[in-house]
């Protein structure tokens, strides 16, 4: 019968438990050594969880141990790329030793370097509070802030005048009667702060940026406020009534602006807030106690412009050569930066980008007086709505002073309240620096008194824009898009070089040719534009490919030319054998590059070139049709970046590259490692060529 069986009493039963725990403890102990000392460090982890999940009080003993045997571990784990195993081995860790600042931190450091940059930061900073002294943990969360909080926190932060005025607005306002306050956007809660002091009751700050709130946590916990103000780490879009905080708020401050004025979306957040977050404003003429009514600081804005002429915007965003180091750049090929085609891409870029203008190299040249191009309301409701729906507005400015015509710059005054503002002109010593509006697709850039620059102005997509920007004169109009004539190109050069050039553009802008617009960062087209660059590169390998094999050079180099003067006829009768074994080149430099195109006119050199991105592989296809090489000339490697076996080999098992061309040295004087491990990847055993762009000459090294 089932129940006939004697049943052990509780306690033999106890003490027999016990000792088959004990048993099984000491078993896994030894396993757990045996795997350590035979390097088995997965099972030697898993045989350390079963003892501390039944013997926790062994925890102080093999702590160290555990600690070791969990980073052997997740080194393996992350070889194997094993994300998820590794992630979880290090949460049943911290189960086990949730206040150990050496697994927090080695979790960070992990998070890091898988890009989870906000996480890492999280472990950090825990382990540090957990270890003031755990000089690790502290130099990692240091490093983490530096990617993690932008710069321009700091500069906000140390401007002075900025802080002051900021500090006085909210003071009065408070004074006044807004006693319940709302910071939206707090960054470090500095004007939650402010608004604090000044003594209002009820405070209320939200920042998305976790990072940024657990530092705007810290900040008021050192200035004793914690009790005072309510940090929320989300969006004010995000804020319910009363779920998280209880009622309407009189006050709104924020600084929620960039050197656009709306590019950080002050306006869609001021009128989530107006409808929802804060009371009803006063009206004109009305009079009562201010607690009553909502207002904003900012209470409004006036957005000024100015046409200028600066060589260093011109280098950064339009290609001002058809020539480079031999290589002709056709007239079916358009370069752009990201700020001139905004307007054209589906997707929400900035139409701008920004220059501290009273620092610039080579300053600039004011070619009209400043001119109002906008007010806004921040305190009107059906104005903030209007924005975006708003026809461009057309504006022509005079033009004062001849010049080139290279980009609209554009600042505000920041109106507080009535008595106080801030300005962001190239005139004053500010945090903010003035946005830049690139003009581009002009037929001439040259204007003068008694011309007129027109444009549009709008605030789309949460940007100030500023769009279709041309010129009036008292002769005739010259609007975007618009090119000279064939004759009047000619007629306008001034060397032979540049002759030759035209003639070439001429011949390659047939009424079918295949138009490419290129979108390249600033960066790109100040290196495109920089020909010393090039010439050094095409010098350097030109000397390195007559070293390896000079009688081999001048044979590729004559075959080559032959070459291009049959490109026109037949070459079905050329014997394979007459053609002599290639060089193979690769450039493995960081974004758009020519340097392939320009090896290719060395000689009998199959150049390779990384570049990753479509619309670049179509612009070098283009730029190699319009110099006449044959199509299978230049080859691209990374052609499905998607493809995770798509990596850099070389042409062929028995050959090496002859060289490999890298641009490592970013204008800090930082190597980037990505470039290193890129021309890693592609084996070794070939020169290569480091160009320093701050210095004239080009080193060769050896893989």
């Amino acid at each position: 019968m089932p129940n006939s069986r004697p049943r052990p009493r509780r306690g033999a039963r106890s003490g027999a438990g016990a000792a088959g725990r004990d048993e099984l403890v000491s078993r896994s102990l030894r396993s757990a050594e045996h795997c350590l000392s035979a390097q088995d460090f997965g099972t030697a982890y898993a045989h350390y969880l079963l003892v501390l999940s039944l013997a926790p009080e062994l925890k102080d003993d093999v702590k160290e141990t555990f600690q070791y045997t969990l980073f052997r571990w997740a080194e393996e784990l992350d070889a194997l790329s094993r994300t998820q195993d590794l992630l979880g081995c290090y949460e049943q860790a911290l189960e086990l030793f949730p206040d150990d600042e050496v697994i927090c931190n080695s979790m960070g450091e992990h998070l890091f370097r898988m890009g989870f940059r906000d996480e890492a930061a999280g472990y950090f900073h825990k382990a540090v509070k957990l270890n003031p002294d755990f000089n690790d943990a502290k130099e990692n969360f240091y490093r983490v802030a530096n990617w993690l909080v932008e710069r321009w926190h700091f500069i906000m932060l140390n401007d002075t005048k900025r802080n002051t005025i900021y500090n006085a607005a909210i003071q009065n306002a408070v004074c006044l009667g807004s006693k319940s306050v709302l910071d939206i956007g707090a960054g470090t809660g500095i004007l939650s702060m402010f608004a604090k002091k000044a003594g209002a009751h009820s405070v209320y700050a939200c920042e998305l940026s976790k990072t940024m709130y657990e530092l705007a946590c810290d900040v008021v916990a050192a200035n004793k406020m914690e009790a005072g103000i309510k940090l929320l780490h989300m969006k004010s879009f995000d804020i319910e009534i009363p779920k998280h905080i209880p009622e309407r708020v009189s006050l709104v401050v924020t600084e929620t602006v960039d050197a656009g004025l709306f590019g950080e979306g002050i306006v869609e957040s001021l009128i989530h807030a107006w409808e929802h977050l804060l009371l009803q404003p006063k009206t004109r003429g009305e009079n009562g106690n201010c607690e009553k009514y909502g207002k904003v600081i900012p209470a409004s804005a006036v957005i000024f412009g100015m046409a200028v002429e600066c060589a260093e915007i011109r280098r950064h965003h339009r290609v001002g050569t058809k020539d480079v180091a031999g290589i002709c750049l056709p007239a079916n090929v358009k370069f752009q930066s990201p700020a001139c085609s905004s307007v054209d891409t589906e997707e929400t870029v900035e139409p701008y980008t920004t220059e501290k203008m009273s620092r610039v190299p080579g300053g600039y040249l004011a070619l009209t007086e400043c001119f109002e191009i906008m007010t806004v309301d921040f305190n009107n409701l059906q104005e903030l709505k209007s924005l975006a729906t708003k026809k461009p507005d057309k504006i022509g400015i005079p033009v004062v002073k001849e010049g080139i015509l290279d980009a609209v710059v554009v600042w505000f005054v920041l109106q507080l309240d009535d008595e106080r503002s801030l300005s962001t002109s190239p005139s004053e010593e500010t945090c903010w620096e003035q946005a830049i509006y690139p003009v581009h697709d002009l037929a001439d850039y040259w204007i003068k008194p008694g011309d007129h620059v027109m444009m549009e102005v709008s605030c789309q997509d949460c940007y100030l824009r500023i769009q279709n920007i041309s010129v009036f004169g008292s002769e005739c109009e010259v609007d975007a898009g618009k090119n000279f004539t064939k004759d009047k190109d000619l007629l306008s050069l001034g060397s032979e070089a540049e002759l030759c050039s035209a003639l070439a553009n001429l011949q390659t802008s047939k009424p079918d040719a295949v138009e490419q617009t290129c979108i390249l960062e600033s960066t790109e087209i100040a290196l495109l534009n920089n020909n010393l660059y090039h010439e050094g590169f095409k010098m350097a390998m030109r000397k390195v490919l007559s070293s390896l094999a000079p009688e081999k050079l001048c044979q590729a180099m004559d075959t080559h030319c032959q070459n291009n003067e049959m490109s026109c006829g037949s070459t079905e009768n050329v014997s394979e054998e007459s053609i002599p074994e290639p060089f193979y080149v690769l450039d493995v430099s960081e974004g758009f590059s020519i340097l392939p195109i320009i090896a290719g006119t060395l000689g009998q050199v199959k150049p390779y070139s990384s570049v990753e991105k479509d619309q670049h592989r179509i612009t070098l296809d283009l730029i190699s049709e319009a110099n006449h090489f044959p199509k299978e000339t230049l080859e691209f490697w990374l052609r499905h970046v998607e493809d995770e076996s798509a990596v850099l080999q070389r042409p062929k098992s028995d050959k090496l590259w002859s060289i490999i061309i890298l641009d490592v040295i970013e204008p800090s004087g930082l190597i980037q490692q990505e470039i290193m491990e890129k021309a890693a990847i592609s084996r070794f055993g070939s020169p290569i060529f480091e160009r320093n762009l701050h210095r004239s000459f080009v080193t060769l090294g050896s893989t």
